[in-house]
Formats: C-alpha cells, structure tokens, sequence
C-alpha cells in the first residue's frame, strides 16, 4: 500500500451508488471500468443508455467517453488498482440485510486477486462487521491473498436520490475507514475531489461558497456505524415531526410554523422536518431496521429506533383516515393519486408510500387513477400486483374524481391551476399529504399538521 498510485478502477454494480461512482470517478479522470451480472443492463450502458432516471447522471456518463467503459467479465478487476462494492443489499423477511449480493461479488474479486496492491472498497450499505466479513470471502476464495497488499476499506455514501450528482461531487464530508495505509491510498484517490480541483460538470456546477469536503478517518466498524445511524437519526427526525403534527392538528397548531420555530435553533437545523406522508425508498426503512436488528443481534433493544418506523408506517393510515372522514366510504369512488415515485426527481419506487395508499385504496372498494411525471413505466413493470388506471395525463387524475391525494412533491404538481384542476373533479376532496398548496381554494384540502385550507363546494 505504500507504493499506492491509483489510476485505475473498477466498480461492481450498476445501481444507483454504482453508476454515480462510476461516473464521478471518470469524470475525475480515472479510468473505470464499471461491471455487473446483469446482460441487459450492461448492454443498455454500451449503448449509452441510463438504466435509471437521475437528473444530470446521462449527460455526465455520456461525458467520459473511454475513460468509463462496461463489463460482465470481473476479469477487469486484475487491471485495478482500487475496487469498488456497489451492489444492493435488500432487506430479508425478518428485516436484516440480505449480503448475498455482497457475498458474491466479494468471491468474484477474489478470483481475481494476483500479486499486485489492490484496495477492495466496500460501499454498499452494510452492516457493522461486514468489512471483516468481506475479507474473510476474499482469503477463503483468492489463490493469492495477503493482508499487506489486499485491504478492505469501508467508503459509505451519502446520497439523495435526485440530487446524487451534487452530493457525490460536492459532499459534505467523505468518511474512510479501514488500515492507514489503504486509507492514504483512498484520499489520494479522492484527492482532486477533496480539494475541488476538478472542473465541473456543466449540469451540476459547484455551489457558491463550497470549498471542500470534511475527511473522516475510521476504524471499519466506525465508518460502517456512521452510515447507518446518519439514516436512522434523519428517518427520525422526519417522525419526530410527523409526530408533533398529529397533535398540532388537535390543539389548533400549524406544523409547519412549528417547525420553521425550533428548525431556526441551529442545534436541530430546519431539513429533515418536513411533516407530511413520512419517508420511503430504499435507505431509510432499511437502515433503520439494519441498525436495530444489529441491536437485536447484541441483545440491545433500540426502542426509539422502533418508534420512528411506526410511526412513519402510522403516516400511511392517517392519509386514508382523512380520506375517509370526507367520504365516509370509498366504494365505488374514483380517487386519484398524484405521484408514484418516493420522492421527487426519481422514478425509484422502493417502499414509496403511494404503493401501500394504492393498496389500501382498492380494499376499501375505490377505484384508482394513479399518475407520476417519470415513475409510470417502472410502476407497470414492478407495480403489476396492484389494481389501478395509470393516467396518460394529470388532468385524466381529476376527471370526476371524488378526492386526489398528492403523494409525491413533484414540481409539476406544484405549478398546477388547481382552481381549474377542482373544477373537473366531481367532489373537490383533496388530500395534499405532502403541504404543497398554498393557496386557498373553493374545495375540501386536508393537509399534515396543518387546519383544512378552506372548505366549501365547487363553484359551478
């Protein structure tokens, strides 16, 4: 490791981490070669196309031109001199992460492993010991292996779906943690992102202000502990709101006055409170449940933790329970639900809520047109169990509809004449489980934490 001097690396997965470290990487003038089991989706990357929708991540890979290139073959890892873990570790039945992804593609590497130094990088989220655990399949499976030249480095990331590019390319900290020497290499590696030498990409320029990321040197263990309580405490704070705005709802408090008030307090800061439908996609929940069942595992029970993911679950029921009190019954009721997507800017559906509301909806006897700007051709696909019109137009959402519930901030959503969009519905019921109307309107508008904006019939 003394004699590190990487200029060559290789990525294992083609997911959301892989493909934005695989195009940061390059885009810093490495040369990557990004590698994944799956045919369809590296032949889809040979041909330029992005298998995932990000703003800005198709221009920045179409960008680097040789200096990123896709394999199935983990032949390529022989060329590297740093490996990168990206692959997905989904939650099993009972909760804890599935390292079966993991497990492979550490096996793959290690048949790979020759004399040469090479840093082995896990990051994926995983869970604490598994750098410990990757290292062992790399001795158990490598024809050469020695410790003083093959090192297990925990790299966790710290993305927003939607905003990835920015965060990869301008994070607030990057956090390392592994052996000294494997260390040294990782922030030469880093080195022209740490000191923000790089031009940047035309798509994502460099905020005002930013000048460089905090580095965070870690045992593994530490480096793979902060992953996971960063997502737990902002799963939590997100409860931790949608929580004050069930009481805020009764005593006559708007929520999100309250949470402009103690946000201003710089000891709890203002992001991560947004009340509204509560959190989804693949890192929260995960994590969050990662993080007990590590408890559970030491017989240390975690009962905030607990907490924080009933409570989010909890937010899924309130938005039907206030459906409900406006319709009193939903057969034969036409309910539309504006977004699919878990958040805005993505069309990843994991654990989105919308899933679970349009799930719901259909028990009770409603009938459901459901309509996202990016998600609906994914939905089609891993949506096909739930019984819903996917609408080929917002205002198709509205066509004598008896309610819509917005269950994604999408921009588009925003911009809407709603006066013009009520007048099509036959109830004007709207349940804005996100708060994003601000102005008062001739219908019924439930939001979170917040007294119905007005009420009132629709003007004819």
């Amino acid at each position: 490791m003394k004699t590190c001097d990487p200029k060559k690396v290789a990525v294992v997965g083609a997911g959301y981490v892989g493909l934005g470290t695989a195009g940061l990487l390059a885009h810093l003038g490495y040369q990557v070669t990004g590698i994944d089991v799956d045919l369809d989706r590296v032949a889809q990357l040979q041909r330029g196309e992005v298998p995932i929708h990000e703003p800005g991540l198709d221009a920045l890979l179409a960008a680097q031109g040789e200096r990123l290139t896709w394999t199935t073959d983990y032949a390529a890892v022989a060329d590297a001199d740093v490996v990168f873990i990206c692959v997905g570790t989904p939650p099993s039945s009972d909760g804890t992460p599935d390292l079966r992804y993991v497990t492979a593609a550490a096996a793959s590497i290690a048949a790979h492993l020759d004399a040469r130094p090479l840093v082995i990088v896990n990051k994926s989220t995983v869970p604490i010991g598994t750098g410990d655990f990757v290292q062992r399949i790399l001795e158990d499976n490598a024809l050469t292996f020695d410790l003083a030249r093959h090192t297990v480095v925990s790299n966790p990331e710290f993305l927003r779906e939607g905003t990835a590019l920015a965060d990869s390319l301008y994070p607030d900290r990057i956090v390392l943690g592994g052996s000294t020497e494997a260390l040294d290499c990782m922030v030469k590696l880093y080195a022209p992102l740490i000191e923000q030498s790089f031009t940047p990409p035309p798509a994502t320029p460099r905020p005002e202000g930013f000048t460089r990321p905090a580095v965070v040197r870690t045992t593994l263990q530490s480096a793979e502990m902060i992953k996971y309580a960063a997502n737990a405490f902002l799963a939590l704070k997100i409860s931790f709101a949608n929580e004050v705005a069930g009481l805020c709802e009764r005593v006559g408090a708007d929520i999100e006055e309250v949470t402009t008030g103690i946000g201003l307090d710089t000891r709890i800061g203002l992001r991560f409170l947004q009340a509204g439908l509560g959190w989804g996609g693949s890192c929260f929940g995960k994590d969050t449940q990662g993080l007990i069942s590590a408890g559970d595992e030491h017989d240390y029970d975690m009962p905030i933790l607990r907490a924080a993911i009933d409570v989010n679950y909890r937010q899924r029921r309130v938005v039907i329970d206030k459906l409900l009190r406006h319709l009193k019954t939903l057969k034969g009721k036409k309910v539309g639900v504006l977004g699919m997507a878990f958040k805005p800017n993505t069309d990843d559906l994991r654990d989105a809520p919308a899933h679970d509301l349009i799930q719901r909806l259909v028990q009770l006897g409603a009938r459901v047109t459901a309509h996202d700007p990016i998600a609906m051709p994914r939905a089609a696909r891993e949506w096909a169990h739930l019984t819903y019109q996917a609408a080929d137009s917002i205002e198709a959402v509205f066509d004598r509809a008896d309610a819509v519930i917005i269950a994604t901030e999408w921009n588009e959503y925003r911009a809407l004449d709603w006066a013009a969009m009520t007048h099509r519905m036959r109830e004007a019921v709207i349940i804005d489980a996100r708060n994003i109307i601000r102005t008062p309107l001739a219908a019924e508008i439930e939001q979170v934490g917040r007294a119905v904006l007005k009420a009132g019939p629709v003007p004819s």
